[in-house]
């Protein structure tokens, strides 16, 4: 399989942090670490997919409209209340 080159955005302190982890050997380069990440997200990404595949079938099945309604009211971010000081 081959491999394309692409362009991504970091934050400046997780590049240095790469950088840092390439210099001290830790990494082999900045793209086999990014590559690295990208593999585990990838494999973290289908294992929660299959463990909620499974969780359904143990559970009566795909969610109904009903249920995923009351999971988005549930689940919906909601603004953070700022308290006062005394």
């Amino acid at each position: 399989m081959g491999t394309i080159k692409v362009t991504i955005t970091l934050e400046k302190h997780q590049l240095d942090a790469i950088r840092q982890l390439v210099s001290s050997g830790k990494a082999g380069s900045v793209s086999a670490f990014v590559k690295h990440g990208v593999t585990v997200a990838l494999a973290d990404v289908a294992g929660w997919g299959a463990m909620l595949a499974q969780a359904l079938e143990h559970t009566g099945g795909p969610l109904t409209r009903k249920e995923c309604a009351w999971a988005d009211t549930v689940l919906r971010k909601r603004p953070q209340r700022r308290y006062k000081s005394a």
